[in-house]
């Protein structure tokens, strides 16, 4: 004859999960109300929500490659080589915003061209590094030049050479329509695609999670 057996609930978990487990001594079998497998998975997904949220509140600088992040990643030559580049300009307010919560913004990119230097100055973003093969080494001589730890730092990729910068710093952020490794290795992937909005939206990210947006828009209301 089945016995039930009552176990005691794990601690913490919502009131409307909060049943007896069900206990039937049958050959590897387990009758519970609402499955181990959902109540696992339930308990769990609140995790990675808060474990966001601790590694936006700790950051101070924010770092971001430029083709696939910046711009939409297409590169524009006219007939004369000279290299055209799309922005968008939630992007370029989100900086704004950003440097007037008291931050700094930094660019880091393999290629190097004259009109991200432009683009830089119109923002004023100081930290731009050009021509960059190792982004990793790049960050570690920032990370000395401003005295910050890697916590301190979020970093926007799109493709593969920003994998050991997106695996090394506190927030490691993947726009919308980066390539899967870089997707599946970043603590957070944006709605956004690179050029259309992913910079702004991590940046209102970070700051509503250190609870600094309300005062950095209030000139706007």
């Amino acid at each position: 004859m089945a016995r039930t057996i009552p176990v005691t609930p794990f601690q913490g978990v919502p009131p409307k999960f909060d049943k007896l487990f069900l206990y039937t001594p049958q050959p590897r079998r387990c009758r519970e109300p609402f499955g181990a497998r959902r109540r696992i998975r339930f308990i769990l997904s609140t995790v990675p929500t808060m474990i966001l949220e601790q590694r936006c509140k700790a950051i101070r600088l924010i770092l971001s490659d430029v083709d696939g992040v910046l711009t939409d990643g297409r590169l524009v030559f006219d007939n004369q080589g000279i290299e055209t580049k799309h922005f968008h300009v939630r992007d370029g307010l989100g900086v704004r915003l950003w440097q007037r919560a008291g931050y700094r913004f930094g660019l880091l990119t393999h290629r190097s061209s004259h009109i991200v230097k432009v683009r830089a100055a119109e923002l004023g973003i100081s930290i731009l590094r050009q021509g960059t093969d190792d982004k990793l080494a790049a960050l570690r001589g920032i990370l000395r030049e401003l005295q910050l730890t890697p916590a301190d730092v979020c970093y926007l990729g799109d493709d593969l050479p920003d994998l050991p910068v997106v695996r090394a710093v506190g927030l490691g952020v993947a726009v919308a329509d980066a390539c899967g490794e870089l997707r599946q290795a970043a603590h957070y992937v944006t709605t956004c695609g690179g050029g259309a909005g992913a910079i702004r939206e991590t940046i209102e990210l970070i700051l509503k999670a250190q609870s600094r947006w309300d005062d950095v828009i209030q000139t706007y209301r």
